[in-house]
């Protein structure tokens, strides 16, 4: 990875600020902090798109599901998943004897 230089000008009571929370956070240096300040901003800002545009998203399906329909696709689940666990302990059971 390689990085590049910028110049960014401060006031200097932010600069002490800046300075304060370096000294006290443990980060190296002031480069270290703002670095890391500057991540944090991008991923909330990444954040905040997503969650906007998830937010378009609702309610954009045509088709809607009503409480009956949900249940029957909730107990078909459950039946499935209930098969599925029984198949894996007859087959851990069958294992278990045939070590014997």
């Amino acid at each position: 990875m390689t990085t590049e230089m910028i110049t960014l000008k401060l006031d200097d009571m932010f600069l002490k600020e800046i300075d304060s929370i370096v000294e006290k956070q443990g980060y190296q240096n002031r480069t270290e902090f703002i670095r890391n300040a500057l991540r944090e901003k991008v991923e909330e800002t990444k954040l905040k798109e997503a969650m906007i545009e998830i937010a378009h998203l609702k309610g954009a399906s045509k088709k809607k599901t009503s409480d009956e329909q949900l249940e029957k696709v909730r107990q078909k689940v459950f039946e499935e998943l209930d098969r599925k666990i029984n198949a894996e302990r007859r087959t851990g059971i069958k294992r278990r004897f045939e070590k014997r």
